[in-house]
């Protein structure tokens, strides 16, 4: 009995506590922490050091921006990093290491010397070293050549990730590189002081007004400086261009300062940020405070491509969206990648016409396709999501385009250019700007962006076969998803005729489309602008075709396997549903020149190349199939122009292999340096010996690891490397074609390739392999 008496005593005491925790923790608030400023200043090694360390100190200003009292300041950074002090203001300070349970990144918990009150601000100061003992990317390297960190490398300390619900932490700052001598840096914001002459100070400084995150590349470029309207705009090329490279770099310079001239004319007056236009060999498509980076290639084509002219022009808007204003909280990336998006087919639309826009829609609907029946709802997405990317930026840019319809461009353009100057530091978040439109645009507008962002995507507009009842053709339309849609409807008659009609199909239900003739109707299609994002387009039109992505795969396997009849059959298809797809015209193109009827092949390439914003894949492409007809024609002169031309379009693998490969046929006395062939020879002994102390001497630091490794793990019987062709690419690299005959584990094999070599002080090094492949 006294037993029971005391538990009922102590359960009471419990209860009369309870009351009293849960008021102290509503009493105490939540602490968020929101940086205010970083001051970064990282060191590089030395020249020829041995270790691929990166020193760094990082001063984080932040203010409690919660409604608790902050006691720790948490730090997420990269797994290799290690920190050796740390300070809050001038006092050093104790932490506890963990892992952050969201990224599974490394985490130090700081113990704040004194309480931080909401509204107090800090300064902390983590030194730490970050080495790296792996293969070097694009996210992170340290080489001979260059070293790169961009903040997906996690590179510095900072309180919150992207995979944080409030998202990564943006503000102004003020960024030093202690770069090897010789080297140059590059980074976001204004460089003070710049570049004496020819003198690269060892201390490079960069001061960033605006939000952004910091990084930074070193290296070896050549500039070209905007004049005029498009002051303040530089691009990089590598050392080692030429004129065609120059004028390259000045259309693109051009191009960035018709995209700052518009969105001033939409969202207010140009941030003042210096607009930097980078070539890179790896991390190309990245952008922060008005630096893109782009794929060195984007200087050696003919002329801008569609995929470098999305990077620049999405570059110069987030001056503004998340620049100028930053973009904070859950949902960012609808904001900082699909409004975005959004905005950049806007200027692509006035730059280089309804077609060009059209086109880069096409590209976005074709690629959310792919992810379409698995992207989680846009409003809570995450990049720890595998779709969060391709479901933010081209989903994203759909749903902006549904908010345009129904506000009226005009009237939308003016909301968002109100609401980013209204927003100050607090920045734009997704809910504010949801509930102005809401209000704007009412019940309708708020449905449509509930159904849109707080869910994943399970409309499907499906349309039947026209069917004739007395004077009028009627088809069949069905609607799967939860919110009406207003959509159009598009008929063909067997003339080629087209009308139109619009009507609504409600919710999970069906509904009809009309069209008032007596021709025959041949094809009907619904929401032909696509407007709304779908888990299947292919449904769309009666009779149906296959679906774009699956017709464009089955395509390329039955003009590969020989079908070159039917592959040809594929291509129209594709063309007929989508005329502006640049992959299914080349596609046609290549089955004509299979079939060698030349005239249409050369009609149909020079129509692909005459695109105002061809893909790299295209002009690539485009040029293998004008050099292959040259060729045909006794041109050799002109076809190994052309060969060259498609080598230096660089539009991935497959036509890069084609253009080397016919090159290396149609030219009898191909280049070859000497040296080249002498360090093939000392490769190939090092690869037969499988010594690691051999191979890293030949194979630049922090590259190629995977293919080393395999060696010294198992050596050949046979390695023998001939040098079939050499081709400087500027600088101190250069491409090599070769071919390789080798015995492994008793087995013969024989391989062609590209080999890039580089040289490292007076001694040439293996870079890279971007081609290999076995016959």
């Amino acid at each position: 009995m006294k037993q029971l008496r005391a538990l009922q005593f102590l359960c009471g005491l419990i209860l009369l506590a309870t009351p009293v925790a849960f008021a102290r923790a509503q009493t105490e608030g939540v602490v968020i922490w929101q940086v205010t400023s970083f001051d970064v200043t990282a060191t590089l090694p030395a020249s020829g050091a041995t270790e691929r360390v990166l020193t760094g100190r990082a001063n984080i200003s932040a203010r409690n921006v919660g409604s608790g009292i902050g006691r720790t300041f948490t730090v997420r950074f990269n797994t290799a990093a290690e920190i050796k002090t740390v300070t809050v203001g001038d006092a050093p300070a104790t932490f506890s290491k963990g892992t952050d349970a969201r990224s599974k990144l490394p985490l130090a918990q700081i113990n704040l010397p004194a309480d931080f009150p909401p509204n107090a601000t800090l300064k902390v100061t983590i030194d730490y070293r970050l080495p790296l003992t792996g293969q070097n990317t694009g996210l992170a390297a340290i080489s001979p050549e260059g070293s790169q960190f961009l903040p997906l490398s996690f590179w510095y300390p900072a309180p919150n990730t992207p995979y944080a619900a409030r998202g990564a932490d943006y503000a102004p700052v003020h960024l030093t590189v202690n770069a090897p001598s010789g080297e140059m840096v590059v980074s976001t914001g204004q460089q003070p002081g710049g570049i004496e002459g020819n003198r690269l100070p060892v201390g490079q400084t960069f001061d960033q007004k605006l939000n952004a995150q910091p990084f930074f590349l070193t290296g070896k470029w050549e500039t070209v400086e905007g004049t005029g309207g498009a002051r303040g705009i530089s691009a990089y090329m590598l050392t080692g261009g030429g004129a065609d490279e120059r004028r390259q770099a000045e259309a693109l310079i051009a191009l960035a300062s018709a995209a700052r001239a518009y969105f001033a004319s939409l969202l207010g007056p140009a941030p003042d940020a210096p607009i930097r236009l980078i070539a890179v060999r790896r991390g190309a498509g990245y952008d922060m405070g008005g630096t893109v980076l782009l794929e060195a290639a984007a200087f050696r084509r003919g002329k801008p491509d569609a995929t470098s002219v999305l990077a620049i022009t999405e570059a110069v808007a987030h001056l503004w969206l998340g620049g100028a204003t930053p973009i904070r909280n859950e949902g960012a990336g609808v904001l900082r990648e699909g409004l975005v998006r959004y905005l950049a087919t806007l200027f692509l639309e006035k730059q280089f016409g309804h077609d060009a826009a059209d086109a880069e829609r096409l590209r976005e609907r074709i690629a959310y396709m792919a992810i379409a029946k698995r992207d989680a709802p846009l409003a809570q997405t995450s990049p720890l999501d595998a779709t969060y990317f391709t479901s933010v930026a081209d989903k994203g840019a759909m749903v902006w385009r549904l908010v345009e319809r129904s506000l009226g461009r005009d009237a939308f353009i003016n909301l968002l250019r109100a609401q980013l100057q209204a927003a100050g530091d607090n920045g734009l978040t997704l809910v504010a700007l949801r509930a102005t439109l809401n209000e704007r645009g009412g019940a309708p507008l708020k449905t449509l962006l509930d159904a849109q962002l707080d869910g994943p995507t399970e409309t499907d507009l499906l349309v039947g076969l026209p069917q004739q009842r007395g004077g009028e053709w009627v088809s069949a339309l069905r609607n799967t998803g939860s919110q009406d849609v207003n959509v159009r409807v598009l008929a063909t008659t067997d003339a080629g005729q087209t009308l139109t009609t619009d009507t609504t199909i409600p919710a999970h239900d069906f509904g009809e489309a009309r069209f008032k003739t007596a021709a025959k109707l041949a094809r009907v299609e619904v929401d032909p602008e696509k407007l709304y994002p779908q888990i299947d387009y292919a449904n769309d039109i009666a009779p149906r075709e296959p679906g774009l992505d699956e017709a464009l795969e089955e395509a390329t396997r039955v003009l590969r396997g020989g079908d070159y009849g039917k592959a040809e059959t594929l291509a129209r298809a594709m063309l007929q549903v989508a005329p502006l797809m640049q992959e299914a015209r080349i596609l046609l193109a290549r089955t004509f020149l299979e079939q060698n009827k030349l005239a249409d092949a050369e009609r149909e390439f020079r129509a692909a190349l005459d695109d105002k914003l061809p893909l790299p894949a295209t002009q690539a492409w485009g040029a293998f199939g004008l050099a292959e007809i040259a060729q045909r024609k006794g041109q050799t002169s002109e076809a190994l122009k052309l060969y060259n031309e498609a080598v230096r379009a660089d539009g991935g693998t497959p036509p890069t292999i084609a253009a080397r490969t016919a090159r290396l046929k149609a030219d009898p006395t191909p280049p070859v340096d000497e040296a080249v062939k002498q360090f093939m020879t000392q490769l190939d002994q090092a690869i037969h010996g499988g010594h690691k102390a051999d191979l890293d001497q030949l194979v630049v630091p922090g590259e190629l690891i995977s293919f080393t490794k395999a060696f010294i793990t198992l050596q050949p019987d046979v390695w023998q490397t001939r040098v079939l062709r050499t081709d400087s690419l500027g600088g101190d690299r250069i491409a090599a074609d070769v071919t390789i005959t080798a015995k492994l584990e008793g087995r013969d094999k024989t391989e062609t390739g590209v080999y890039i070599l580089t040289r490292v002080g007076n001694q040439l090094r293996l870079a890279e392999i971007p081609i290999l492949e076995e016959h």
